[in-house]
Formats: structure tokens, C-alpha cells, sequence
């Protein structure tokens, strides 16, 4: 069964930068593209960027130019480098293969708090 174990959420200010990680376990990590998704509170979760096996890149029109996804294949590790984030950004992000639709994924890791507040 695949596991996903995200970590790096923080509460930081407006303007400030925040890099999550996810290890990803029980599963060929390198061969699937992969992607970030979050949910704010009473929304629906979203897909914020994807990244495929030969880490071609597309991210939400609201955090292109200030998000980065990146993916280390031989540590199964995927990544999402945040910068300049905005109080819109508030969330609980995830970490999980892409799909178009997430609701087709099963399994879903504990995810990680980012809160961007002053």
C-alpha cells in the first residue's frame, strides 16, 4: 500500500517562503508523475502543481511563478519550494500521484499545515 509522510508546513508572514517535503513509500516512485494538491478550510482541495517522470512541470494560475515543484527520485522524494506566499495560501497540503481528479486517489497521507498570517 503506497504511503505518503508530507512535512515542512509552518504559520509564517506574508512575502515569506516555506519548502514542504513528501517521502513516498510502497510504491516505484520514479515511475508515476506526481503532484501537490490543498484544501482551505470549507473549500474544496485543489491541485496546486504536478511534476512528470521527465520532470515536465504545470502548476494553478495562482501560484505559478512563486511555487516550484521538484521530485528526487532515488530518495522517493517530492517537493514543493513556496515563495512569496500570500494569506490565500493558507491550507493543508498534500502530496499524491496526479490525477485530474482527485477524488479518484484512495490513499491519502496526514499532510502538512501551512498558515500565512501576521
Amino acid at each position: 500500500q503506497v504511503q505518503f509522510e508530507e512535512s515542512g508546513g509552518s504559520q509564517v508572514q506574508p512575502g515569506g517562503s516555506l519548502r514542504l517535503s513528501c517521502v513516498v513509500s510502497g510504491t516505484i516512485f520514479s515511475f508515476y508523475p506526481m503532484a501537490w494538491y490543498r484544501q482551505a478550510p470549507g473549500k474544496q482541495r485543489e491541485l496546486v502543481a504536478s511534476i512528470r517522470s521527465d520532470l515536465q512541470t504545470d502548476y494553478a494560475d495562482s501560484v505559478k511563478g512563486r511555487f516550484a515543484i521538484s521530485r528526487t527520485n532515488s530518495r522517493d522524494t517530492l517537493y514543493l519550494r513556496m515563495d512569496r506566499l500570500e494569506p490565500e495560501d493558507t491550507a493543508v497540503y498534500y502530496c499524491n500521484y496526479y490525477r485530474a481528479d482527485s477524488n479518484s486517489l484512495d490513499y491519502w497521507g496526514p499532510g502538512t499545515q501551512v498558515t500565512v498570517s501576521s
